[in-house]
């Protein structure tokens, strides 16, 4: 098994819910393959901190350290668009777009992690979006529904590669 920990943002349960069903339709409609991510499993990746055979306490530790420094204050996203991105031929992700305005979040815990030693893992080449399924065929950028919350906290989660769980490293409420 793989841990992978990353810190992230998850949607409201309606929020997760619509969007699971989006995918169905979008799964039939474009007749694409794939199992779409259960609704809990939805979430937008802020920052991936590698992947191991065993998690290092020492990591979790630093990164615990550097997200309890983030201070800003509670604020809306917006997810707009699907498209499929790049990918090895049957293994594309068919992802919601939009929530540029999750950027300052995101820069605010890579400058964190930065500070304590985590630079490394920083992704300077971020696309904001919500992965809803792996698989083939393709769907060219557009406009859907919107979904839309307030984001009151990110979270550190260690995601069990292939076993479909996250477990929760520690969670950070929003305030400034």
């Amino acid at each position: 098994m793989t841990d992978r920990p990353l810190f992230m943002l998850r949607p409201e349960i309606a929020q997760a819910q619509a969007m699971a069903d989006l995918t169905g339709a979008l799964k039939r409609g474009y007749g694409l393959t794939g199992k779409p991510f259960a609704s809990n499993r939805l979430h937008s990746t802020l920052h991936h901190l590698g992947d191991y055979v065993e998690l290092s306490p020492e990591l979790v530790t630093m990164a615990k350290r550097a997200a309890a420094t983030v201070t800003m204050p509670p604020f809306e996203v917006t997810f707009d668009r699907v498209v499929t991105f790049s990918g090895s031929p049957g293994r594309r992700p068919l992802v919601l777009r939009g929530g540029d305005d999750i950027v300052p979040l995101q820069r605010a815990i890579g400058e964190a992690m930065t500070k304590v030693g985590l630079g490394a893992f920083v992704n300077q080449s971020f696309t904001p979006h919500i992965t809803l399924l792996w698989g083939a065929g393709i769907v060219e950028e557009q406009a859907v529904e919107t979904f839309r919350w307030t984001v009151p906290e990110f979270a550190l989660v260690n995601s069990r590669v292939g076993q479909g769980e996250y477990v929760v490293l520690g969670q950070w409420l929003l305030r400034g």
